[in-house]
């Protein structure tokens, strides 16, 4: 049974920082790419970081030079860094992934997700 659970959302000014956090379980995490992604109210969701089984990483530009994805293989977890937040950065974080080595920004790549973690920037 493959689980995934954010943690570390919540609300901060515009320019502050929060970091994400995602546990996985149930699969082999290491073989997996995984993401990040976001929704706002009322718009879909969109791909925000991925990490694939290399450390390769990749970024939507709305993002670029602000937040930072990483993994750490022995613990299972994913994190995501955000710096420099920007209102239009609030949205449900959600942790997905991928049971494959290639990675994506779109979200119906990823057959695998948390319940998500709310963040507000005000």
């Amino acid at each position: 049974h493959v689980q995934l659970v954010e943690s570390g959302g919540g609300s901060v000014q515009a320019g502050g920082s929060l970091r994400l956090s995602c546990a996985a379980s149930g699969y082999t995490y290491s073989r997996y790419c995984m993401g990040w992604f976001r929704q706002a109210p009322g718009k879909g969701r969109e791909g925000v970081a991925t990490i694939d089984t290399d450390g390769s990483t990749s970024y939507a530009d709305s993002v670029k030079g602000r937040f930072t994805i990483s993994k750490d293989n022995a613990e299972n977890t994913v994190s995501l860094q955000m710096n420099s937040l920007k209102p239009e950065d609030t949205g449900v974080y959600y942790c997905a992934g991928r049971d494959d080595t290639l990675c994506y920004l779109g979200p119906s790549y990823y057959a695998y997700w948390g319940q998500g973690t709310q963040v507000t920037v005000s």
